[in-house]
């Protein structure tokens, strides 16, 4: 199927538009200790993992929740389940968080980007205790540290440290971190096993000491995906673009003469919020965070819009149009909760992250306080 080009064929009409196929339902954590403002979300081996980013927690269900509350099989970063304070209200340490954000794990490990303590946080085997440390940590020299680039915000980066890390990502073998505020992405080619491990290479940036950017490179990269065939997606926030690498090794520095195709955007000059219209259509984003594979395609969040829009193939050109979406009643709209004061199953406002097993997408509904879990079928 050959999807249209706003260059060469006409935008697809509000008429035109298409819901992604499917059931949507929430899930609002537990009931008496719910989620607040989460921007993570992960679903391995059946479990759902969830970063209460608001209140410095990450919530694991052992089993998708059938029910709109369910209370917790573990709570980590907080030494009481129920508290929510900064680093547990006192410093940084093995088991405390502080604004948590991207996760990964494959039912085994864990993998918790404890982005405002400027770390990257390893659990060797799954946790199953409330409150359990972490076993490695990446970006600083022990578990106490938690300054931007070990040194603080005038220190330069390093292969070992990290500044906002908001993204991670692993297709088995090797990890992707979203070093947001260094403006790259680091690569381990094997996995780490001791705190403060320096990365294989970089995306985004010549070396690992540059932090100079230009609209070359990624600009915000608030979170990396890798692809079943190697792809790449990097969310580039503040150039409201998904770059998209079909060969994850030719995004590696040095970064010369490897250009991404584009989602969001006709070239790597551009940068407009829905490119500079009053109104979002089917090839423009405002404030992306994330973006995941899934079949043959792609799932992006386009949470200034609040939706989700899909590719049903990988885009080989800038600036194509999606397919569908969720969360909007046509590629036209882009108010929060489709302009009620309410929250609906088939309505978004700021959707942050996504996660797909199989056919379950689950979607961290930043603004309305849930996750949106939608099942998945493809027309």
């Amino acid at each position: 199927m050959t999807l249209d080009t706003p260059s060469r064929a006409k935008s697809r009409t509000s008429e035109e538009a298409a819901a992604i196929p499917g059931q949507s339902r929430h899930f609002m954590g537990e009931a008496g200790n719910p989620l607040l403002a989460p921007r993570g979300v992960h679903l391995a081996d059946g479990k759902l993992i969830v970063a209460d980013t608001g209140q410095n927690r990450v919530f694991i269900w052992n089993q998708l929740p059938g029910s709109t509350y369910a209370d917790a099989d573990v709570v980590l970063g907080q030494t009481e389940t129920e508290s929510t304070g900064r680093n547990a209200g006192g410093q940084a340490g093995a088991s405390t968080l502080l604004y948590p954000s991207g996760l990964w794990s494959d039912g085994e490990k864990l993998v918790v980007c404890d982005a405002w303590n400027h770390r990257v946080l390893i659990w060797n085997s799954f946790p199953s205790d409330h409150g359990q440390p972490a076993d490695l940590v990446l970006g600083q020299p022990d578990f106490n540290n938690h300054e931007p680039n070990v040194g603080g915000v005038s220190s330069p980066p390093t292969a070992q440290s990290l500044n906002w890390p908001y993204g991670v990502d692993s297709d088995g073998e090797r990890l992707f971190i979203a070093d947001t505020g260094n403006r790259r992405v680091l690569v381990f080619d094997q996995w780490p096993t001791e705190n403060y491990a320096a990365a294989s290479s970089v995306i985004g940036k010549p070396n690992f000491t540059e932090r100079d950017y230009d609209h070359h490179q990624p600009i915000w990269p608030y979170s990396v995906k890798m692809g079943p065939a190697g792809q790449l997606a990097i969310a580039d926030t503040q150039y409201y673009r998904v770059m998209l690498y079909p060969d994850w090794t030719k995004a590696v520095a040095p970064v010369a003469d490897r250009e991404p195709i584009l989602i969001g955007q006709s070239s790597l000059a551009d940068n407009g919020q829905n490119q500079f219209g009053w109104f979002p259509k089917a090839h423009t984003l405002n404030w992306c965070y994330d973006a995941c594979f899934w079949k043959d395609g792609l799932l992006v969040a386009d949470t200034g819009n609040s939706r989700v829009l899909h590719f049903r193939q990988l885009p080989t050109q800038n600036n194509q149009s999606a397919d569908a979406l969720l969360g909007q009643a046509n590629f036209e709209l882009g108010i929060e909760n489709r302009n009620s004061i309410e929250a609906s199953d088939n309505s978004l406002y700021w959707p942050f992250h996504l996660a797909v097993e199989t056919d379950t997408l689950a979607i961290a509904d930043t603004g309305n306080h849930r996750i949106v879990i939608h099942q998945l079928s493809q027309d």
